[in-house]
């Protein structure tokens, strides 16, 4: 696998201060019905609904404990990690740690030597189209502790599959962190839309490292929101689109505030014939530092890419800023590749012409963001938009969330 610029941008975690197993037996969860209010209020704030509506399976990770709930759906499995390596033995040999290093730097290292691994393993059997999505939630509910986390999806031909992941953390939790691999294997034909929320609280650092493989006609979705920023996020998805026509489109949004980083970016190698990609960033800034990354490599003839970084600066405080720099890289000379990128602030004669209209300043400024952002994500939950509408308001007139 080709190697990407290393993200540099956020501070170093030292891992020496996290707990990295439970420190004292817990019970063990065996339903959502047992969380507490306030956790299953912050889990519909990320798209997770614990009573299983619309739902084709649940896993939960509240800290090291999970809660899988028994799929339904013919043809789609859902298993803890731990589980489903204990129980096949050609998931280790075939996929464990083939879409990410294992040894790609001291998170994926500290994944990697976990004797029980956490996370979750979701398989879709061949021309199975899973009616509902999964949906998977990862928690931290108490402060000191640092979640390793290795997630392995895997579509067969012709399947599709709609997955909503939701990362958060309890309120009142300090500090903390969340080190997450995901692997993704996308069959020929088959449609993989993945969906991921962040919610965390100040004090929280992530790293997430994720591979996907898609094969020839193969089409992967990918959304990362992030609704409140933690101390630090730092992630760069990678995608290798292998086969012939293999297709994909990343969008992701980010709202800044004061005190944090976040390095977000997307490489992606187009190395089958004819496929195409298309990455989108969004990102409002009212403080804190937001790096906006993405490079395209287009290796075959008629590969297809584009990248496309927008950002808003409302408010950047002292130090807080926006850069943008997506990337191209054309190894063919039939490759097709354009990106663009543009940061500017709310326009003046926006806000009067809305005002003209009957709005308020603040009702005015609040949809320009919201119309900015052009969230259409399918399959979350009226908490989630609520949440959103919520944190656009407040980021219009720079007040915490």
């Amino acid at each position: 696998m080709e190697n990407s610029t290393d993200l540099r941008q956020a501070a170093d975690i030292d891992l020496n201060q996290f707990t990295t197993v439970p420190d004292t037996h817990r019970g063990v969860l065996v339903s959502p019905d047992q969380l507490e209010p306030g956790d299953a209020e912050v889990m519909a704030g990320v798209g997770v609904h614990v009573e299983n509506e619309d739902r084709s399976g649940t896993y939960i990770l509240q800290d090291f404990n999970p809660l899988c709930v028994p799929v339904q759906t013919k043809g789609l499995e859902l298993l803890p990690i731990a589980v489903a390596l204990k129980k096949y033995d050609w998931l280790r040999k075939k996929y464990c740690f083939k879409a990410v290093n294992a040894d790609l730097d001291k998170y994926t290292l500290q994944c990697a030597s976990a004797a029980d691994p956490q996370g979750y393993f979701v398989h879709v059997k061949k021309g199975v189209k899973v009616p509902f999505p999964v949906q998977a939630c990862l928690y931290i509910a108490q402060s000191g502790i640092a979640q390793t986390i290795h997630n392995i999806v895997i579509l067969e031909e012709d399947s599709e599959l709609q997955l909503i992941t939701g990362c958060a953390s309890r309120t009142g939790v300090g500090s903390a962190a969340h080190l997450g691999i995901s692997e993704h294997f996308i069959g020929p034909k088959a449609r993989f839309t993945n969906t991921m929320i962040h919610s965390w609280n100040p004090d929280v650092e992530v790293r997430s490292r994720s591979g996907t493989i898609v094969d020839a006609g193969g089409t992967f979705i990918s959304n990362y929101i992030s609704l409140r920023p933690s101390k630090s996020i730092q992630t760069n998805p990678r995608t290798w689109l292998n086969g012939e026509g293999a297709s994909l489109k990343y969008l992701t949004i980010i709202l800044g505030f004061g005190g944090s980083t976040i390095d977000t970016g997307g490489d992606v190698y187009l190395n089958g014939k004819n496929s195409s990609a298309e990455l989108a960033h969004r990102a409002v800034c009212t403080g804190g530092r937001i790096y906006q990354r993405g490079l395209l490599t287009g290796n075959t003839p008629g590969c297809r890419a584009h990248i496309d970084c927008a950002g808003m600066v409302l408010d950047a405080g002292e130090d807080g800023f926006i850069e943008a720099v997506p990337g191209l890289k054309a190894l063919h000379p039939d490759a097709r590749m354009s990106h663009e990128a543009s940061i500017g602030r709310i326009a003046p004669e926006q806000v009067a012409y809305l005002q003209s209209r009957g709005m308020s300043e603040r009702e005015a400024i609040s949809l320009l963001i919201r119309g900015f952002l052009d969230l259409d994500i399918e399959g979350l939950s009226p908490e989630l938009d609520a949440r959103i509408a919520e944190i656009a308001d407040l980021a219009g007139h720079g007040e915490g969330i």
